[in-house]
């Protein structure tokens, strides 16, 4: 029984008998405003990992580009794009240099394509309960609204390296109070107001309302060193990682890592994306999933970009924000690849126009629609699982929290074990 009111129903569009282009694609405002929902997921770590670590601005924005693309025209319903969080928060934090963060590139496409082509996710995802996955899925969707809501706060990991409250404006506050909180509060109501509007999206509102505030108060660094050409990516710019960069980045960022993809990006995700889209989402399966991931981020590796994977909590973004096929993957790949091919290195001024304060607003609606994906949780022993995960999850992170929950998910499969 679903406790959610008619009005909160999540919309699925039926499946057409016979999908073609014209059906399985929309390019509307709902798709454009979908398509900008998990910007606040994405655009920070991007940005992170460009300006702390070094990679290369074209070849990250060139890889997100082609991954939004590729996934829009297989799978043919919204498909989020995000960077790997356990490697990307680390690789910031630590200051590591480019060419580990490259080989931890290499080294996740390596894993995931063996999984994926030798079937192996296909047996690990069998082995996950559905409270696990629910688990999984609450939790980032908390991580997610305490992401945004630092972010409004000013008290993000970026904000406080940067000592400031929104680094890129050049107001800080509106009398008493910061400008974020202000930015945020009016996002909030804002999206709240929008958030079914078809013909005034939240997305869209809220995120000319952040781009008019970067034109307005922005502090325009680096405006007038833009220079508009053709910028190509280039191969390998990195180099090729040596062993001890490869050392390195197997043990710290990726074994970490690897749990969260696989209980996060490749079977919460699918299984989300089934939840969603019903028929529609036929071809995402965990092992294409997987196959797209490897796909991904052997190109990412190439072009000298960042980690990158699906996950549920973007897919909750897009779809809240009004996504429905994968047209909204297509409008988003092509501006990251217009950037890339136009821009180059210069397109961060344009993205840093985006308050952060506003991102935060977009991570807020998103956690929030992934925790409801709880409300078909009903039994005692299955919500003991779910509120484990999410109490490990946040004192220690999100692997831990999915491995304690398939022990437990398979323990209570046992009636010696009651709650």
């Amino acid at each position: 029984m679903n406790t959610l009111p008619q009005s909160m129903q999540p919309i699925v569009t039926p499946p057409p008998k016979e999908p073609n282009m014209s059906t399985s694609f929309r390019f509307n405002r709902m798709e454009f405003a979908g398509s900008l929902g998990d910007l606040g997921t994405l655009l920070p770590l991007a940005i992170g990992m460009i300006m702390v670590n070094g990679m290369s601005t074209t070849g990250v924005l060139y890889s997100i580009g082609f991954f939004y693309l590729l996934a829009g025209f297989y799978f043919r319903v919204p498909v989020p794009v995000q960077p790997m969080k356990a490697i990307g928060a680390y690789a910031v934090a630590t200051g590591m240099v480019a060419s580990q963060v490259a080989a931890s590139v290499g080294l996740v496409s390596l894993f995931l394509f063996i999984i994926g082509i030798t079937g192996t996710i296909n047996f690990i995802g069998a082995l996950i309960p559905k409270p696990v996955i629910r688990g999984v899925q609450l939790s980032t969707g908390l991580l997610l609204m305490t992401q945004g809501v630092k972010m409004i706060l000013g008290t993000s990991f970026q904000q406080l390296a940067a000592q400031s409250t929104e680094p890129n404006l050049t107001i800080q506050a509106i009398g008493p109070l910061p400008i974020g909180i202000c930015l945020g509060v009016l996002g909030l109501t804002i999206t709240l107001f929008l958030l079914k509007n078809k013909k005034y999206p939240a997305a869209i509102v809220v995120i000319s309302l952040g781009v008019l505030t970067g034109l307005i108060w922005g502090t325009h660094g680096g405006f007038d060193r833009i220079a508009m050409g053709i910028y190509l990516p280039k191969l390998l710019p990195l180099g090729f990682p040596k062993i001890p960069d490869l050392t390195v980045a197997l043990l710290v960022l990726v074994l970490p890592q690897l749990p969260m993809t696989v209980g996060n990006a490749i079977i919460a995700n699918t299984d989300l994306s089934k939840e969603y889209f019903a028929d529609e989402s036929k071809k995402v399966t965990y092992k294409s999933t997987t196959l797209s991931m490897a796909l991904a981020n052997g190109l990412s590796f190439l072009l000298g970009g960042i980690p990158l994977c699906h996950g549920a909590g973007g897919l909750a973004a897009h779809y809240s924000f009004g996504a429905r096929t994968g047209g909204s993957n297509i409008i988003i790949g092509t501006l990251f690849l217009a950037l890339a091919l136009f821009l180059g290195p210069h397109a961060l001024t344009l993205i840093n126009l985006l308050p952060m304060s506003i991102l935060g607003v977009l991570l807020i609606f998103a956690g929030c629609q992934l925790g409801l994906s709880i409300l078909d949780m009903f039994a005692r022993k299955d919500m003991f699982i779910v509120l484990t995960i999410v109490s490990v999850t946040l004192t220690t992170n999100l692997a831990w929290g999915f491995l304690v929950g398939v022990i437990l998910g398979h323990l209570f499969k046992s009636d010696r074990f009651s709650i």
